[in-house]
């Protein structure tokens, strides 16, 4: 099975992005799931419900979000009946919407995860307490998992990547908005990535206005940060392939894209 995966997408430069790049990506690859993680696409923080459709309307089969989640009061409003969207499954228990979505692709059923890390992130609760206790229960379903563990630290994406080493079909990391360079397959057979980079501008920090961060940095700390909408546009994911019968990766490869 072979599955295409878009990094964070940062407001209408990122969905500029999508509209110019995906269906060529398409084309070339021929993926059967579509993954995108869209918890910055309203101006940078948060998803509404006319970007949830909007996504859905360009081929996204799973939309995946992280810590901005609920930035956009209007979520509450249509996470419950948001059947392909997955927020972080390690909130409170009263936390609307889910953090698992099963999907079927050639009678092969997909479970889609997205969780949360903890290192220098605002969350009490651990992601890998909350594996340990679920992925029993998953695995009745399928062994063909695929984690979106949105977090800072590099070192605990490779920590969650190599203790689920051969438990899960592929861990790749989002949030910080970088690609790096580290894509590969585990001893056991689970592909990893640190993190597989962001779709938005070009000319920006992390798709926002360079000059906006820059003063948070420098002169202005509580300086409020809009998201670059000009020039060049980038799309980074991944794209990787899975045996259905093992659940393991067999090839991954980076996607860069400009336009």
């Amino acid at each position: 099975m072979k599955f295409i995966v878009i990094g964070d997408i940062v407001g209408n430069a990122g969905k500029k992005a999508v509209e110019m790049l995906l269906n060529s990506l398409k084309e070339k690859y021929k993926p059967q799931l579509t993954i995108a993680n869209g918890e910055n696409i309203a101006r940078g923080r948060g998803i509404t419900h006319s970007d949830y459709k909007w996504l859905l309307n360009q081929g996204i089969d799973v939309i995946t979000l992280g810590n901005h989640a609920f930035d956009h009061r209007d979520i509450y409003s249509f996470i419950d009946q948001a059947k392909v969207m997955v927020r972080p499954l390690n909130l409170s228990e009263d936390t609307p919407g889910k953090g698992i979505h099963f999907i079927k692709v050639n009678q092969h059923e997909i479970a889609v995860i997205n969780i949360l890390g903890q290192a220098f992130m605002k969350n009490d609760i651990s992601p890998f307490k909350i594996l340990e206790e679920q992925l029993l229960a998953i695995k009745k379903r399928t062994s063909n998992i695929i984690i979106d563990f949105h977090a800072e630290s590099t070192s605990e994406k490779q920590a969650m990547a190599h203790w689920l080493d051969g438990q899960v079909s592929f861990v790749y990391g989002t949030h910080t908005h970088v690609q790096t360079n580290d894509l590969r397959i585990l001893t056991n057979g689970t592909g990893y990535i640190s993190d597989i980079g962001m779709t938005g501008a070009v000319d920006s920090i992390i798709g926002f206005n360079k000059e906006d961060v820059i003063q948070r940095f420098t002169t202005k700390p509580k300086q409020r940060l809009s998201v670059e909408e000009n020039g060049q546009v980038m799309l980074n994911g991944i794209f990787f392939e899975i045996n259905p019968m093992t659940n393991q990766t067999i090839s991954a490869q980076t996607i860069h894209l400009t336009y």
